[in-house]
């Protein structure tokens, strides 16, 4: 059973230690998750384990629990609610609040108050019903926090039900103590009584911890932009093919097989294949790469891309939860729900921090008394003591960064499919890369034609006529150069071929013969060797006349990507070993090594023998990410430390990677490790200062400097300490939101603004045609038209690109 669970009542990371705890100790259960985060916990048992099984161990905890519905929750609007009940309990909290400190404090400030305020007990009388108000909206931590402490398991409520209710009670007994004196005449110790209520510290108390947790919650649900973002790209309706007719209908009915079709300008809304048409399609929502795609009838469309230019029409695949979309979602959703193995300390810590508190601020209590300090100033340390500790920010440290993070790179076509990848990531010491599909188009083309005598289509002539029939992989590039140059095949008899040698055929009467030189030798014929093309990583085919003449050479070559061999050059700068593996032969597989600059070339090996090899690095101490495109990588791909599989397009349910790079640029590797190192480089800070906080403020609430220095902290400033120390580790991991690989960032380094000189616009509806027209410009951001002065400020884009897109909107441009 692999089941995700909504879980309720938790507020601190001692809450979800404790539900972990008990569904972890539930017979069959295999594997635990649960996010604070998200509010939900994510269960892996046997099949003999039921919900209703995982649900009872919830509420025995004392919390609730329910399985997770079969959409996707957005985070924000889950939280709405909770967020508008905190405001109403903080406007009550403050105004009464307000209140309660004047009432209190307005003497001492020199503020005017009535007169009946000077008798002692009204004083106290009128500041409990003040306080009542207070305690009443926020009752809630006194249920929830007396409730866990009573099952033995406290919690931040038990902390702050314990310190608040102290503070009320020593105020009581205060009340009384003060009623004991005016009716004994003792006026004295009723006055000096009257100045140690503490109502105004439970009520502020009260108060800063709820809008501590408000702003918490909000800066919570910021965490989720990443994914409500991708929620809100997929469109509401689409256009189906009904009985021949266009029919508008609600995305959910759309079936597959529908025939949906997609007008300049709309979303696209399933994944599916092109029947008819012929557009660019924005793709940036899914991969990152800003330039369309050009699509033709038989390429892949998806879910939530844009159609820009053309009418398209497509036949639906996959629907619903099968989108690239929905898929993309889940995978950003599992890995935020899961667990890191660097949280794992402060989770056993989060465990058991809120009886280690408890207890500590009772023996500050008990110090301070055998030390000979009053009972006020005994309670007070014990409370700021309580009040202080902060098991949230413990809790928070490692999800939000995580949920950020894959959020962040979701953006930019990064799937990460857990923490622990992201944590492993930021480890490797090497990166192994298969070289095609991966470092290489993965699609060879014709590079040379050298006929040893006659022209060169009278060579391609015979070598598209020989590899029509044949199924080596060569031969479909040979083709395609023919049909280019529109050379067509001739008519063969009497085809063979022999693997790893050759083929051989008859055009006409004459048996011609293609392959490598040891066939060439076979066939009776000599002198045919292309050393030096192979030494260029190009694999020669060699074409030659049966016992006869040689007639030449057709070289063809898996073309290298334009970015790999910079994406190389960057993870060497970034202290990674990089491996070349491929099946080429090894003159081939090297000359393409020392064109992109890897460390260490290994060719002609199976993918079984790149297993072993990613086997053999581990057991040598290394940390391997092994780069491959899924599919007969898949076996390095799971030995690996981290399987990264790139170029995956719409196939996002690679089982065997750990990381999915959606599109096919080498570079997305370098940002892939790039984004590992800025999230772990984010979690360390926020458990540093989670850990600094915390070991810090409470000694300093116990007391400790007050010997030395005479420092003693207030309950009310260890309260607006403790609500705020989350909110500050949330907002650190927000900073996440605005990573920018270094690629990017050197990218947007290098545009300008361009400016041109337009000739020809009369009036506003002529500058908007410019405007439209340079914004639609691959690689322009920014564009500023100044009508009066006929200029157009670009960033971005190509000045002939600028130029030419004015030019076909029926204006003059120049550049300036």
């Amino acid at each position: 059973m692999h089941q995700k669970f909504d879980v309720t009542g938790m507020n601190c990371a001692a809450c979800s230690a404790r539900v972990e705890s008990a569904v972890g100790k539930v017979r069959g259960v295999q594997n635990v998750a649960v996010s604070l985060l998200t509010n939900s916990m994510v269960v892996d048992a046997e099949d003999g384990v039921t919900a209703e099984t995982v649900i009872s161990a919830v509420e025995a905890a004392g919390y609730g629990a329910s399985v997770s519905g079969g959409e996707t929750k957005r985070i924000r609007s889950v939280q709405n609610g909770e967020l508008s009940q905190m405001r109403r309990r903080i406007c009550v909290s403050a105004i009464f609040l307000a209140l309660l400190m004047y009432v209190s404090m307005g003497r001492m400030a020199g503020l005017p108050q009535p007169s009946f305020l000077t008798q002692p007990v009204i004083l106290a009388v009128v500041q409990i019903l003040l306080l009542l108000p207070i305690v009443a909206v926020n009752f809630s931590y006194y249920t929830k926090g007396f409730g866990h402490l009573l099952r033995g398991a406290p919690n931040m409520d038990t902390l702050i039900a314990v310190g608040s209710t102290a503070a009320i009670a020593y105020g009581v007994y205060a009340t009384a103590k003060i009623a004991w004196a005016l009716s004994s005449g003792d006026a004295e110790t009723a006055a000096a009584f009257s100045h140690d209520l503490y109502f105004e510290s439970a009520g502020m108390i009260l108060t800063l911890v709820t809008l501590g947790k408000f702003f918490e919650t909000r800066a919570k649900g910021e965490t989720g932009q990443a994914i409500e973002a991708l929620m809100d790209l997929a469109p509401k309706t689409a256009r189906v093919l009904r009985d021949g007719a266009e029919t508008e209908i609600p995305v959910a009915q759309v079936a597959v097989g529908d025939i949906v079709v997609v007008r300049p300008g709309e979303r696209i809304a399933v994944d599916g294949v092109v029947l008819d048409g012929v557009s660019g399609v924005d793709e940036s929502a899914l991969t990152g790469e800003s330039i369309p795609v050009e699509k033709h009838p038989g390429d892949r469309v998806a879910a939530a891309t844009i159609n820009q230019t053309g009418y398209l029409k497509f036949r639906a695949d996959r629907v619903g939860q099968d989108t690239t979309l929905a898929n993309i979602i889940r995978l950003v959703e599992e890995a935020g729900n899961s667990k890191a193995p660097i949280a794992r300390l402060a989770d056993k810590i989060a465990g058991i921090f809120v009886p280690i508190v408890m207890a500590i601020a009772l023996v500050t209590a008990i110090c301070w008394l055998a030390l000979g300090q009053t009972a006020e100033f005994a309670l007070t340390c014990g409370i700021a003591v309580l009040v202080i500790s902060c098991p949230c920010a413990l809790g928070l440290a490692t999800p939000v960064s995580i949920m950020v993070g894959t959020g962040r790179g979701a953006q930019s076509g990064i799937l990460i499919r857990s923490a622990a990848a992201l944590e492993t990531l930021c480890g490797v010491d090497t990166v192994v890369m298969d070289k095609t599909g991966t470092l290489t188009v993965g699609k060879p083309h014709v590079t040379d034609i050298l006929p040893a005598a006659g022209t060169e289509e009278e060579l391609l002539q015979i070598a598209a006529s020989l590899e029509a029939r044949s199924e080596h992989p060569l031969a479909e590039a040979v083709l395609a150069e023919a049909k280019k140059r529109g050379v067509l095949p001739l008519e063969v008899h009497d085809f063979s071929a022999v693997p790893g040698r050759g083929i051989a055929a008859k055009i006409g009467e004459a048996v011609y013969c293609a392959g490598n030189a040891a066939w060439m030798r076979e066939m009776g014929v000599d002198g045919c060797e292309a050393d030096a093309l192979a030494e260029q990583g190009k694999t020669p085919l060699l074409f030659a006349e049966k016992n006869g003449a040689f007639l030449g050479v057709i070289a063809c070559a898996d073309a290298v990507k334009p970015t790999s061999k910079q994406a190389v050059g960057k993870l060497r700068q970034m202290g990674l070993t990089t491996y070349m593996l491929t099946g080429d032969h090894q003159r081939t597989a090297d000359a393409v090594g020392r064109e992109l600059g890897v460390d260490r070339v290994i060719a002609q090996v199976l993918p079984q023998e790149k297993e072993a090899l990613i086997r053999k690095l581990q057991q040598e101490g290394h940390r391997v990410c092994m780069v491959g495109d899924g599919i007969n990588d898949a076996p390095s791909l799971v030995r690996a430390d981290v399987g990264m599989a790139i170029g995956a397009g719409t196939d996002v349910a690679l089982e065997s990677a750990d990381v999915v790079l959606m599109r096919s640029d080498p570079l997305d590797i370098v940002s892939a490790v790039e984004l590992s190192r800025a999230v772990m480089r984010n979690i360390r800070m926020n458990l540093f200062w989670a850990f600094f906080y915390n070991s810090l403020g409470i000694p300093i609430a116990a007391g400790v400097l007050y010997p030395m220095l005479g420092l003693k902290l207030s309950p009310m400033l260890g309260a607006a300490a403790m609500s705020f120390s989350s909110v500050c580790v949330v907002s650190n991991a927000l900073r996440l939101r605005f990573f920018k690989p270094s690629i990017q960032k050197n990218k947007e380094e290098k545009r300008t603004m361009q400016k041109l000189k337009i000739t020809g616009m009369m009036c506003e509806h002529c500058k908007m045609h410019v405007e439209t027209a340079l914004r639609g410009v691959a690689g322009v951001t920014e564009v500023a038209v100044d009508l009066k002065n006929g200029t157009a400020q670009v960033r971005g884009g190509e000045i002939q690109d600028l130029i030419a897109a004015v030019k076909a909107a029926g204006y003059d441009a120049s550049a300036m």
